[in-house]
């Protein structure tokens, strides 16, 4: 058989493209990918749910999850044609972008998904830097939008990896600017509140009604259910009927739909697990503020984003220690982030930081 060069076979984008890396590392405390230390699903009932749906599993899913956007939509006080499902929110991105094209618009660091599927599907990107409060830059944002005028905007608020919710009046203006008849080629504005539940902050899903080019991303990963990969993009059924033209058929299957709707019945047990996240991470942020050589930055969500002396040595420290979390420094220099977990997690990980160091 012939030697093959396979890269020649790969397009120019994709080849100089870098995979997404998860840590995969065996450790006493995972506290590196923004999970929740409880799992949603616990009670006894959601157990017989499951176990129901798994006499059904030589069947195909309902392709329109018609239960669970019901459920959705009434939670969030929305139609259910205003929701479409997705395999987690880097789906919906993938979708949104192999939708409207590029250039694809979005602040840096921010999350790193927007930037590859950009990459991945061959459309433009434009990366703006946060200033230096990890705030939009407004006016290089303004800027940029007229002179790119691209076809999509991401915001991430609260934003992954600063931890910290973007002032409400920036992003208001950047929809302003990205839907004014000036610009001549509006932008659909996307705000993803993954963390948004940690954040006691206002969701923008009551503006959806005042513009039509906004977006909103939703997901059930942070808050317990990060094993189903269930997102939901909120916007208006024109923008919903647009993306599910490119949506893959059967895309959410039984089981995640099956335990997400019990989930989402238990409110009560979910807004408790928020609360003692919240909770966790204020005493967090003042136990790591006690100790020299670490500065926490503030954070609106279930993680927080810290900066060391030397962040690849600290890292491996903790590592060594079988603590894991996630080493932020080509992002953000000297810096490190670390998942809220539980009481006992968190206090390891303390205790570890302060070795390390």
């Amino acid at each position: 058989m012939k030697d093959i060069n396979i890269a020649s076979l790969v397009k120019p984008n994709v080849r100089s493209l870098r995979a997404y890396q998860a840590e995969e590392v065996p450790c006493k405390v995972k506290l590196d990918a923004n999970e929740s230390p409880y799992s949603a699903i616990s009670d006894q009932r959601s157990a017989i749910s499951f176990k129901e749906n798994l006499q059904t599993l030589n069947r195909y899913p309902d392709p329109e999850a018609k239960k669970l956007r019901g459920l959705i939509a009434k939670e969030f006080r929305v139609k259910p044609e205003n929701i479409l499902h997705g395999n987690g929110s880097d789906e919906l991105i993938y979708n949104l972008i192999t939708t409207f094209g590029g250039p694809v618009l979005y602040p840096v660091p921010t999350f790193s998904m927007y930037g590859i599927i950009s990459q991945a599907l061959g459309e433009g990107k434009i990366e703006i830097p946060l200033d230096d409060k990890f705030d939009l830059d407004i006016e290089k944002l303004l800027k940029a939008i007229k002179r790119y005028r691209p076809k999509l905007i991401f915001l991430s608020s609260p934003n992954n990896p600063t931890g910290n919710s973007f002032s409400t009046d920036r992003i208001s203006k950047i929809i302003e600017s990205a839907s004014s008849p000036v610009t001549r080629h509006p932008s659909l504005v996307v705000v993803d509140e993954a963390y948004q539940a940690f954040s006691g902050k206002k969701s923008f899903l009551p503006l959806l009604k005042k513009y039509k080019n906004l977006a909103v991303l939703k997901t059930l990963s942070k808050i317990g259910l990060a094993a189903l990969r269930t997102g939901f993009l909120i916007a208006d059924a024109e923008v919903i009927n647009e993306v599910n033209k490119v949506r893959l058929p059967f895309n959410v299957n039984s089981l995640s739909q099956a335990v997400a709707i019990e989930a989402l019945k238990n409110k009560k047990q979910m807004r408790s697990y928020v609360s003692s996240i919240v909770s966790e991470r204020k005493r967090l942020v003042n136990e790591m503020r006690k100790i020299e050589g670490v500065k926490p930055y503030p954070s609106d969500a279930n993680f927080i984003l810290f900066k060391v002396a030397n962040a690849d040595a600290i890292h491996k420290g903790l590592l060594k220690r079988g603590i894991l979390v996630r080493n932020m420094n080509g992002a953000v220099k000297d810096c490190l982030r670390v998942t809220v977990g539980t009481p006992k997690e968190n206090e390891v990980f303390l205790k570890n930081l302060k070795s390390s160091l």
